[in-house]
């Protein structure tokens, strides 16, 4: 059987892979994560995906790699991770109230074959107030976050519906990165 990698040191993508059973390695490349001028989020998280997934299998050359990026969208720009409490607050001030997209690119790759796919969810947030914004600051958690918040904790109370892949939210599309990886199998 061939060695699985997983091409990210996210703890979230780690325990959704091992939530369906895979067995996997974890190598994290370190690779320019800028965005590119005029670049969609689109392709900024499928450019990232499959730059991950190439530079471990450099490394790692005999091995299936499984590479990921996340990132928010709201009126076509990119919504990363806050830089501060007062970046956070700006961030929750756009996404208060209404319905943003989240993106992932996912690529499954081995030195035969490269394949990826690019995710969308939509999620709405609820109107928030000053207090939420300092309650949920306080918790530490949205930090390190794309959005500045976790779909998988405390943020949930604050997202009343989402319209597809909740795990896409978490940070990896289950059902897409398990056909991918059945892909890749089946044409080595």
């Amino acid at each position: 059987m061939e060695h699985l990698i997983l091409a990210s040191s996210s703890p979230r993508r780690q325990e959704l892979l091992q939530q369906v059973g895979l067995d996997f390695a974890v190598y994290s490349p370190d690779i320019d994560e800028s965005v590119l001028p005029g670049e969609t989020v689109e392709a900024y998280v499928e450019r990232l995906a499959r730059a991950k997934a190439q530079a471990v299998l450099v490394k790692f050359p005999d091995a299936i790699v499984i590479a990921a990026d996340t990132s928010l969208s709201l009126d076509g720009q990119i919504i990363g991770k806050p830089e501060s409490k007062q970046h956070a607050f700006a961030i929750w001030s756009q996404l208060s109230g209404r319905q943003h997209d989240v993106f992932s690119g996912v690529c499954v790759a081995t030195s035969q074959r490269i394949s990826s796919i690019v995710v969308c969810t939509r999620v709405e947030f609820q109107q928030l107030s000053l207090d939420d914004m300092e309650n949920y600051w306080a918790t530490g958690e949205p930090v390190g976050k794309a959005g500045a918040y976790a779909i998988q904790g405390i943020a949930a109370q604050y997202i009343p519906r989402i319209e597809g892949s909740y795990s896409n939210v978490v940070g990896l599309p289950l059902y897409e990165t398990l056909q991918l990886l059945k892909t890749v199998k089946a044409l080595n």
